[in-house]
């Protein structure tokens, strides 16, 4: 039996500690907060209830693996989950709408030429397709698999962009989310789409690589799934999986160090000057200089890259039920090429891309009376913008809610409290810089969008969560943490489960 240290109380960090605790490893969880779930996060007031990290489950089965491989409950007996249909409406910013049906490809056709005109549809599909080409091409080496040694191969982009012959001049071929969007989509309605799930993820459609397609493809093949109460459910239930196997929590416990000894990793140092040793660690939090040896990576690895982007939360309760025939998710589109510039040029956006959530869960209100309402955009860090300032903080959250009105009738008459949450809260909390929020790993783009490999290149340190392979998001951070107990469990020749 091997001592664990685990650092940090994330769900990829959990998901690692109980794959490793049920193969018999004794494992002890350091969490610098009081509490786990990371950035899967809630917030209460008088009655209401919110999620402050993720609001939808994507991929379910990467948890849906996590609880068959480490107990006898299923992942449904431990939670409930629930498709959301519609998926999500787009107000777009010439004020045409549409709803797309969950995990319905048919549907999401039917209802593009529906809405946007004849052959809205069909273009969408076939970029849907292309899509599906680079999901079968990528997904074994970026998602379920450690990060080769020559992981340069994933520099390639997957996505088999349309060759497009220009009279007397080269032909050209997208390479990025907006080439696709303007090339390909042929419509700014179906761009701003596109360009929508870029953004949700922290990723510049500018400059994010065309295989981000991945990202539309997986959410409109597996669905989009709520979980009942919020998805600090989710957290709950992993955590509790993990308590069950015996796994020891340690919260308000800030590990500073980890110890090197002999040329490996040999335990953590912790703020109070305790030093903790262990045979192996896994570090499921962002690494930092001072955290983590020198000698972690070499010249030739990934390493984790600066400036991701950060998202502003406002968190309404509101008087006034909700209407029959509301929708759970709404995306009010931004102003395209301006917003991005603001967002990843370090500014505040004048006209951003707001997602509304308002859940049909009565464990989020007091009473069918009131309903509770989440705002959320993706913007700059905290640095670039000073997310202290209180007025910068009350003029941007101002703008969402004046944008998210398009969304909810009545909304600013039905406010009785507002919580604002910024990336400032975020690196208070979760210790990430900036308040940045990992993107999920890309191929393409010469391996820019790839994340530090799960192995190190300290013997007995591992890398778990949303800053390491394969990326940000609960099922990439859940995929992380499997590898992580891949690795450990069976050493460096574990290539993922089939």
């Amino acid at each position: 039996m091997a001592r664990i240290a685990v650092i940090g109380a994330g769900t990829g960090a959990m998901a690692a500690a109980a794959r490793l605790a049920v193969a018999g490893e004794k494992v002890t969880v350091y969490e610098r907060s009081a509490s786990y779930g990371g950035s899967v996060g809630r917030h209460e007031h008088e009655g209401f209830v919110f999620d402050t990290g993720p609001g939808l489950l994507h991929l379910p089965a990467v948890q849906r693996d996590l609880f068959v491989k480490t107990g006898k409950e299923s992942l449904e007996q431990c939670v409930s989950l629930t498709q959301v249909d519609p998926a999500s409406r787009h107000l777009f910013a010439d004020g045409t709408a549409v709803s797309l049906p969950n995990a319905s490809r048919a549907g999401v056709a039917a209802a593009l030429d529906g809405a946007l005109g004849a052959g809205a549809g069909a273009r969408w599909s076939d970029f849907m397709d292309r899509a599906r080409d680079a999901w079968d091409r990528s997904r074994r080496p970026l998602l379920e698999e450690p990060l080769r040694p020559d992981h340069r191969v994933l520099g390639r982009d997957p996505y088999p962009a349309v060759r497009q012959r220009r009279l007397l001049r080269p032909a050209r071929q997208a390479g990025t989310v907006a080439e696709i969007g303007a090339w390909e989509l042929a419509d700014p309605r179906l761009a701003a789409l596109l360009d929508g799930y870029a953004l949700a993820h922290g990723l510049d459609p500018r400059t994010a690589p065309a295989s981000a397609a991945l990202l539309p493809y997986m959410e409109q093949t597996f669905g989009s799934w709520y979980v009942e109460g919020g998805m600090r459910e989710l957290a709950r239930a992993v955590y509790e999986r993990c308590v069950a196997r015996r796994v020891t929590f340690v919260f308000g416990a800030e590990v500073v160090r980890v110890v090197e000894k002999d040329g490996r990793a040999a335990g953590v140092e912790l703020a109070d000057g305790e030093v903790a040793e262990a045979d192996r660690v896994v570090l499921g939090v962002r690494p930092r200089p001072g955290l983590v040896p020198d000698q972690v990576w070499g010249a030739d690895d990934v390493v984790v890259r600066a400036g991701a982007a950060g998202r502003f939360t406002v968190l309404l309760s509101l008087r006034g039920g909700r209407e029959a025939d509301a929708v759970h998710r709404t995306v009010v589109h931004g102003d395209g090429a301006a917003e991005q510039e603001a967002v990843f040029g370090g500014r505040v956006a004048a006209h951003p891309t707001v997602t509304v959530l308002r859940p049909d869960d009565p464990a989020t209100r007091p009473d069918p009376e009131h309903e509770a309402v989440t705002l959320t955009a993706t913007t700059a860090p905290q640095g670039p913008v000073d997310w202290r300032d209180p007025e910068v903080r009350r003029r941007f959250a101002d703008v969402l809610v004046e944008r998210a009105a398009a969304a909810v009738p009545g909304l600013r008459e039905r406010i009785l409290h507002t919580e604002v949450r910024t990336p400032a809260e975020t690196e208070a909390e979760t210790g990430a810089e900036g308040g940045a929020v990992p993107p999920p790993a890309l191929a393409g783009a010469a391996g820019a969008y790839l994340h530090p490999g799960n192995p190190t290149r300290l013997p007995g340190l591992y890398l778990a969560g949303g800053w390491a392979h394969p990326g940000g998001g609960l099922a990439h951070a859940g995929m992380s943490g499997t590898l992580v107990a891949g690795l450990v469990v069976e050493g460096d020749g574990f290539r993922g489960s089939r």
